[in-house]
């Protein structure tokens, strides 16, 4: 790694503004910029919004498992334990990114807020909808609500601080720039959308390019580039190679919560066997003669699949601290600026290990018939909901989304508004809302409200 001469000193202050310079000042308020941006994200609609959306199975199927609230409380508190880890083994790279716990935090809570409702079904759809006004895409919807949706002002969302929404840019480039054009016709009927008619590309919306901008001020145009730069494909979505270090931290505690902690769900509702575990998990990670997980990975195993709850959390904790501990920092000389040239890394065995997991909870629980039809489902309440609202704005929507779509310009399109209000909606809000509108003696019209 560079020594410390080669690091800028000064950098940092940019990265604490905010969009709207901060006017209120609070008597006794001590909290630093992460701090404030923290309870933001936590009192904010669209976070509280998660606890009724679905992560992996359908919300309402079971109290027992995960949704997109206690996804995001888990990759927080993962995000926080790989934050004290390099904290302790690399003080001198740390102390001059100025890594800060409460900064990580908020990205692992805030990472998921732009998910709408039935999970991929409902991202599928909306991308679907909105092919010809931009896309839709999770991730890119997250960034339009912390700078712009989410009423914490009136006009710049929840106006975190920049180094924050740095974080949460997973995917620094523009759908319309990601987008592979050989795409599959457009179906006839929505009940015929495939999921890979509308699969989206990874990245942000093109109307949303001037916050963007703002953001990447302090980067050189070196930076700005490289940071932009996509691996180009001939048969699929374009994809970006890059990401900050703080968002590199956030992006591994979400592999790490969805890979094992999901996982968990899986086996307590007999979804998945002893067996099926072995032969997708154990047997692979044993081939990849890893330290410790490659002896260990069979025993367990068994206390994975025990009859004893116990012991299936001692397991998941142990096989969370073996990834957790095993990341470091890694340097890349291609950015000039220390919070593109370093990311958190974790070894490529160490990845395939944790590919493996994710991978088994793909094929195995997310692909399965039962999860695929609820799936679908979501996908066609989304896509109805879409072109019923789209059909006759002025007469469906409710007043304030209504005002909202009047005041759509050319770049801001009432489509992305129709998108907006029903991302935010929760699977519960959404199913209801349905009904109301298409099964004749149900509702009263009164669901119609902001979700």
């Amino acid at each position: 790694m560079p020594n410390g001469n080669q690091l800028h000193t000064e950098w940092d202050a940019a990265w604490l503004e905010r969009h709207l310079p901060r006017t209120q000042n609070r008597d006794g308020d001590h909290r630093n910029p992460f701090q404030r941006d923290k309870a933001r994200v936590l009192h904010s609609a669209a976070f509280r919004r998660l606890q009724a959306k679905t992560q992996v199975l359908g919300v309402g199927i079971s109290d027992f498992y995960r949704t997109r609230l206690t996804h995001s409380l888990e990759a927080a508190q993962i995000g926080t334990g790989i934050a004290a880890q390099l904290l302790q083994k690399f003080p001198q790279e740390t102390e001059r990114l100025k890594l800060d716990s409460n900064l990580i935090e908020t990205l692992c809570l805030a990472h998921d807020i732009g998910h709408p409702p039935f999970g991929h079904g409902g991202e599928i759809a909306l991308h679907f909808m909105m092919q010809e006004y931009g896309g839709f895409e999770g991730n890119g919807q997250t960034f339009r609500i912390v700078t712009r949706l989410e009423p914490y002002t009136q006009h710049h969302g929840m106006n975190l601080c920049r180094r924050s929404i740095l974080g949460l840019i997973k995917y620094p480039n523009f759908i319309d720039a990601l987008t592979h054009h050989q795409s599959a016709a457009r179906p006839a009927s929505l009940r015929k959308v495939k999921a890979e008619h509308g699969l989206p590309p990874k990245g942000l919306y093109r109307c949303d390019e001037p916050l963007f901008n703002w953001l990447l001020e302090p980067l050189s145009d070196a930076d700005k580039t490289t940071f932009m730069s996509v691996t180009e494909s001939e048969d699929s979505h374009h994809k970006t190679r890059f990401k900050s270090f703080d968002c590199s931290i956030m992006e591994l505690a979400d592999d790490i919560a969805y890979g094992i902690h999901d996982l968990e769900d899986a086996i307590a509702m007999q979804m998945i066997t002893h067996a099926d575990f072995i032969a997708g998990v154990a047997d692979p990670v044993k081939a990849l003669a890893l330290p410790w997980l490659s002896s260990e990975i069979h025993a367990l195993s068994a206390k994975l699949f025990s009859a004893y709850q116990y012991e299936r959390k001692n397991a998941i904790g142990a096989l969370v601290n073996y990834f957790i501990t095993a990341i470091s920092i890694h340097h890349n000389e291609q950015f000039e600026h220390p919070l593109l040239a370093y990311n958190a890394h974790l070894p490529e065995t160490y990845l395939r290990a944790l590919s493996q997991f994710k991978r088994f909870v793909f094929d195995k629980v997310i692909r399965k018939p039962e999860v695929q039809l609820l799936e679908y489902k979501g996908q066609q309440i989304v896509m109805e909901l879409f072109e019923a609202f789209a059909s006759d704005p002025e007469r469906l929507l409710p007043e304030n989304t209504r005002v909202h779509w009047r005041e759509a310009d050319a770049e801001d399109n009432g489509q992305r508004v129709i998108a907006d209000y029903i991302s935010g909606m929760t699977d519960e809000f959404a199913a209801r809302l349905y009904a109301t509108m298409f099964i004749p003696k149900h509702g009263s019209g009164k669901e119609v409200l902001t979700p």
